[in-house]
């Protein structure tokens, strides 16, 4: 692949590559750093990138595994969800509900943040960042039967907690185990 095919086809990809690092990576700098890692993997990778069906897939697919090899290496736990969950505000909302809605993402997305690992991922690639089921399947890896249970479980389990929160309260829901 030489360089204006790689800036045409590979590089349009950062902003997805991106949002997905720093949802698995849970830092901005952090993702940033493996995104550059991950574009000089693909670049290393030459004309082997020409035989691909799908070159976004794979790059999500080498996107997914270097960042989950830098979790491994800083041997962390849990992963904190994406930071770029985007909503939309008119400009007739007051300020009191922007709060109200920046408050409401940030405790989503830390309850995403607490479902096990392959939850998170499928329900970032397919909820937040739009993958069709195929797409997730090929960038994890896992059966297309496994992706759609995953998602289903992540939903059922966010839907409870949100449900066990607005119940009892943000300090109940804690106890809620994943």
């Amino acid at each position: 692949m030489d360089s204006n095919r790689f800036k045409k086809e590979v590089l349009p990809l950062k902003n997805k590559l991106y949002r997905f690092a720093g949802g698995l990576l849970g830092d901005d700098d952090e993702a940033q750093d493996a995104i550059q890692e991950v574009f000089i993997k693909l670049w290393n990778l030459g004309d082997g990138l020409n035989s691909l069906n799908s070159l976004e897939a794979f790059a999500m697919k080498v996107t997914k595994n270097h960042c989950l090899d830098r979790i491994k290496a800083r041997k962390t736990v849990s992963i904190e969800q994406t930071k770029s969950l985007v909503f939309e505000h008119s400009r007739e909302e007051s300020i009191e509900k922007q709060t109200e809605l920046k408050d409401e993402v940030i405790h989503i997305k830390h309850m995403i943040s607490s479902l096990p690992e392959q939850q998170r991922m499928v329900i970032q690639l397919r909820d937040i960042e739009g993958y069709e089921f195929e797409e997730i399947e090929e960038m994890l890896g896992i059966s297309l039967n496994l992706v759609r249970v995953n998602l289903s479980r992540a939903r059922k389990k966010i839907r409870e907690m949100y449900f066990n929160s607005i119940n009892n309260g943000p300090e109940k829901n804690k106890s809620l185990t994943v």
